[in-house]
């Protein structure tokens, strides 16, 4: 440490330079860190999506979800496989422990299935990582109410998509409601049937004839060419054209070229067509977004008419949420500067100290940009926690050199005094470092999605820390060497208390003597705190308001597109009559990733006014009309934040059946609904179509000479359109297919009185033989590790998560199950209990790691074990503060008082180790107390005021939310402000008690 110090005193113009460099090196990093939301986290899940046409949800699940689990479940690192069946595909999902490499996972994943025998229409299954990077950063809405849809696809494909695609950082463009270019063919069966023609047959001669075959390498004469057939079908025209026997194809078939938009897209009452970008895996999303936003400006400014509205943007919550973040680390600073000079009364002493701030944030995001870590939340809400911390160790080295040197008394002088006062607080100093860093390196080992999260958050505050040590024994000697040359202002005769030192002395002496009555007072106030936490109330994250609403219809089963297109535009209207909203823009029969079954759902995205009032009520009321408009079907709310604040409370059911659960799904439903704590409850029960079964009558199909094969193939709807052949128009590239007019039938006795031919040629009518069984199949099928799952859930009536749940918990404990029904609850009430505990164990982990590092540093465990005492009162404190300011104990309060342990306990070594020193030197252990806590007093106060100082804008909660919020910085002034009284008195009650046990003992 001397050689340390003394390099810095003597090569004062070398650390300046280095400062500079550091400043600007940080500076740059800062400035070039990509910009997310929240760390990127990549789930490790993977998804197996298989489509099987014409399949019921039952059949699905039997077929193709079960085998796939079945295939799955064992394989390496597997935590759970779930399932959803819906009509016609199957979604299965494979979440692993977070330490699986997942590369190898998929890999195993896809080798594994193929293996599995599936029926024969089941189409390949395809296996996918889940990638956060997949899911777009912007979405666009393009309509002109000068142009046909037509015009407006070839405008969009031909000239703003190429440009969008091109702008950097874009990996890709999705586009969806375009109108898509087609030729069909429907074939005149009658005229076939003259000219003694099959449909099979002539669509054969059609693919024969159009085509392009290379017959290779010919000789002729003494040089080598290539010969190539043309079948010379280039336009709608040769098609029209070609001969098929004695006559054109146009005279067997109408051929035509039609335009039609695959899925319904409007925005604000207009056709319109949607793009939505995704990034590239390494581009800020910020920038993108942005790059974009100007390539939108300038589609707008050439092209007259053209209406570009943004419906969906992850660029502008980010930069709002970074400057929330900044404008309260500024405040945050700003507070901090004015109470140390406060406290210091010295311009030169407060620069000195507050240069700690800055230079440690700006050394962090060096080490951070290095790691290839993101400027997020997470980060930036660590240094505004950690500018309370990191001017700690500045502060109590700058406060230690200015008081010797206004000592008269004091022997040494210039740089010997400078590094002697440096060095008696190094221990001190580190050892709360090491200590504080101790507290948060466990946040980010945890396992799983906190851990992840909190990852940046911990490596943040820790490099911050590390920092700010490193330049409390550098940076702060040098400039007070510099600043300090000609002293400072007072000499005072002898190290005398100032009044509220000599204050304290006085209840410190007070409370040494009337140790029992003191503790019984801490202890009673400790144990009464705890009677609070019911009236606080439990919650899982702080939710944030934003003015937007996504709401879907989904049909009952059997409903059609043409049915919900009409109800989708009951429903714009609705909201486009409503004064508060400004842009309406909705989907029908687009696909929706997590229900891949269905695609005739709709999905609105509803912009409200920035200014609009009592937002809740108006996305309750506006769901409640629009379900009332309905009389099938069902509208719903859908929240996409759901991991990130959500207040939906779940209880699971699992049984072998569905018919088991039933019942319970019920009983449950009901509970909730009787309890009043929770609103919108609903259940997972899928709606239900009706079932015809045509059995087969074997003897009857024998004697007809037919199979129930072939009567499946005459009755199978065709669901895919093979492409018949490809045609040009306009450069373009136009698919042709085949239409069969769709067959409608008003009741199942047509489907039954239609004719196969049988083995002689006789017809032969379904109905003679086959046999009708009614029933229902279900819609969708969702299974859970190998078992049938439904859930009930309910958004909560209020924040506390607590007492709702544990009242259900209750009612559903005194349920009578059947066998083989299990019931657990899930939701934000599983998020809590896994979350909390994972908390939990890290401060358990970060209080071991702190008494293990201060036994180290102490060497012995006595002055640790009386330190540990300042930790429990913290608790006062932040329940008092959560209960005034109306917060609910968190995620958010709870890394408050993970942030706690480290800061309060770096008060309490402070006051300790000059105990130990004065010990030393020869007084006895009430002396050595009362002069170190008159004179630890003023730092011990200025660290502290200087932290809450630094979250009071945080505490204050004036913009944003989310996790770094209101919560934790309420819970910290709370616990900081209880914890240092009581540290004053609680420990140097514990540390003389167990002194004299100690002596005693030896």
């Amino acid at each position: 440490m001397n050689a340390l110090i003394n390099f810095v005193l003597r090569n004062k113009f070398a650390v300046w330079l280095m400062t500079i460099i550091i400043t600007a090196a940080g500076l740059y990093s800062g400035l070039s860190m990509k910009l997310e939301t929240i760390p990127n986290i990549t789930p490790p899940i993977v998804t197996v999506t298989t489509v099987y046409p014409g399949a019921t949800p039952e059949e699905v699940a039997d077929s193709v979800s079960e085998p796939i689990e079945k295939q799955l479940q064992n394989l390496n690192g597997v935590k759970v496989v779930s399932s959803t069946s819906f009509q016609n595909a199957s979604s299965v999902q494979v979440e692993y422990t977070f330490s699986t490499d997942m590369e190898k996972a998929e890999q195993e994943a896809q080798e594994a299935l193929a293996d599995v025998g599936f029926p024969e229409n089941v189409q390949e299954p395809d296996v996918s990582r889940l990638q956060i990077n997949a899911f777009p950063v912007m979405a666009l809405s393009l309509s002109d109410e000068e142009l046909t849809l037509a015009e407006l696809t070839t405008l969009v494909e031909e000239e703003i998509l190429p440009e969008i695609e091109g702008v950097e950082g874009v990996a890709s463009v999705q586009i969806s409601g375009q109108q898509v270019e087609e030729a069909t063919v429907v074939f005149n069966q009658e005229k076939l049937a003259q000219l003694q023609l099959t449909e099979e047959a002539v669509t054969q001669m059609i693919q024969a004839s159009d085509m392009t075959a290379p017959l290779g390498l010919f000789t002729f004469g003494e040089t080598e060419k290539s010969v190539l057939i043309d079948g010379n079908i280039t336009t709608l025209d040769d098609l029209k054209n070609m001969q098929i026997g004695p006559a054109k194809l146009s005279d067997l078939a109408t051929i035509e070229l039609t335009g039609k938009a695959e899925s319904i897209s409007r925005t604000n009452g207009q056709e319109s067509i949607g793009l939505q970008i995704v990034k590239a895996a390494d581009a800020n999303t910020v920038d993108v977004v942005n790059a974009v936003k100007e390539k939108v400006d300038e589609f707008e400014g050439d092209m007259d008419g053209l209406t570009i509205t943004s419906t969906f943007d992850q660029g502008g919550p980010i930069e709002e949420s970074v400057k929330t973040m900044l404008s309260k680390a500024l405040f945050g600073a700003i507070f901090a500067v004015i109470i140390i000079m406060l406290f210091l009364r010295d311009v030169r002493s407060t620069v000195i100290s507050v240069i700690s701030i800055p230079l440690s944030i700006l050394i962090a995001l060096i080490l951070l940009k290095q790691m290839d870590i993101t400027l997020n939340v997470m980060t930036l809400g660590a240094m505004t926690v950690a500018i309370g911390r990191v001017i700690d160790d500045s502060i109590v080295v700058v406060e230690n050199i200015y008081r010797r040197l206004s000592l008269e008394n004091e022997v040494l002088r210039g740089k010997e005094l400078i590094r002697e006062a440096t060095k008696e607080m190094f221990v001190p100093i580190m050892s709360s470092t090491i200590v504080t860093i101790a507290v948060f390196l466990p946040l980010g080992l945890v396992e799983g999605t906190v851990g992840e999260l909190f990852l940046p958050f911990a490596l943040t505050v820790v490099f911050a820390l590390l920092a700010s040590l490193v330049v409390a024994v550098t940076i702060v000697p040098m400039l007070a060497h510099t600043m300090f040359k000609k002293g400072v202002k007072a000499k005072t005769h002898e190290e005398k208390p100032g009044k509220l030192a000599d204050g304290y002395r006085s209840v410190l002496n007070w409370t040494l003597n009337h140790k029992i009555v003191t503790f019984v007072v801490a202890i009673a106030m400790l144990v009464g705190s705890f009677f609070l936490v019911p009236a606080i109330g439990v919650s899982f994250l702080p939710g944030e308001e934003e003015k937007m609403v996504i709401v879907t219809y989904s049909p009952e089963p059997g409903q059609t597109q043409e049915e919900v297109a009409d109800i989708a535009t009951e429903a714009e209207n609705y909201f486009m009559d409503l004064d508060d909203v400004d842009t309406v823009q909705y989907s029908v029969g687009s696909e929706n990733p997590m229900s891949p079954g269905q695609t005739n759902s709709a999905m609105f995205y509803v912009m409200y006014n920035e200014e609009t009032e009592n937002f809740e009520e108006k996305k309750e009321d506006a769901l409640l009309d629009l379900q009332e408009s309905v009389t099938s079907g069902e509208w719903a709310s859908q929240d996409f934040s759901a991991s990130a604040g959500s207040n939906k409370v779940a209880v699971n059911i699992y049984g072998e059946t569905v018919e088991d659960i039933e019942p319970v799904v019920a009983d449950i439903e009901a509970m909730m609904i009787d309890s009043g704590d929770f609103k919108k409850v609903e259940t997972g029960l899928a709606d239900s179509y009706e079932e015809y079964t045509l059995v087969a009558d074997q003897e009857k199909l024998a004697a007809a000479g037919l199979t129930a094969g072939q009567i499946a193939m005459e009755l199978s709807p065709v669901r895919e359109r093979p492409v018949l052949t490809t045609v040009e128009k306009d450069g373009a590239d136009v698919n042709v297919y085949v239409d069969v007019p769709v067959q409608t039938y008003e009741s199942i006795d047509d489907v039954t009185s239609r004719t196969v031919a049988g083995m002689t040629g006789e017809p032969v009518e379904i109905g003679d033989v086959m046999t009708i069984e009614e029933g229902e199949t279900s819609d969708t099928v969702s299974r859970r590790d190998g078992k049938v799952f439904v859930d009930v859930s309910g958004e909560l009536g209020s924040d506390d998560v607590s007492a709702a749940s544990a009242a259900l918990q209750t009612e559903i404990d005194k349920l009578d199950l059947p066998t083989g029904v299990d019931v657990e609850m899930g939701g934000v009430t599983q998020d809590i209990n896994e979350s909390f505990t994972q908390l939990g164990l890290a401060m358990l982990a970060a209080i071991a790691i702190v008494y293990l590092v201060l036994v180290i540093t102490f060497g012995g465990g006595l002055a640790p074990l009386a330190i540990l005492f300042s930790l429990p009162f913290t608790i006062i404190g932040a329940l008092v503060a959560l209960l005034i300011a109306g917060e609910t104990i968190s995620i958010s309060s709870m890394i408050g008082a993970l942030m706690l342990i480290g800061i309060v306990v770096t008060n309490a070594i402070v006051l300790i180790d000059r105990v130990i020193h004065k010990e030393r030197e020869g007084l006895s252990t009430r002396d050595a107390l009362l002069e170190a806590g008159s004179t630890r007093l003023r730092p011990i106060l200025m660290t502290a005021l200087a932290t809450i100082g630094a979250l009071f804008p945080l505490a204050l909660g004036l913009e944003g939310g989310g996790l770094i919020s209101k919560g934790l910085g309420v819970t910290v002034i709370g616990g900081l402000t209880s914890s240092t009284l009581l540290t004053l008195v609680i420990v140097p009650i514990v540390y003389e008690v167990l002194s004299k046990w100690m002596k005693k003992k030896a």
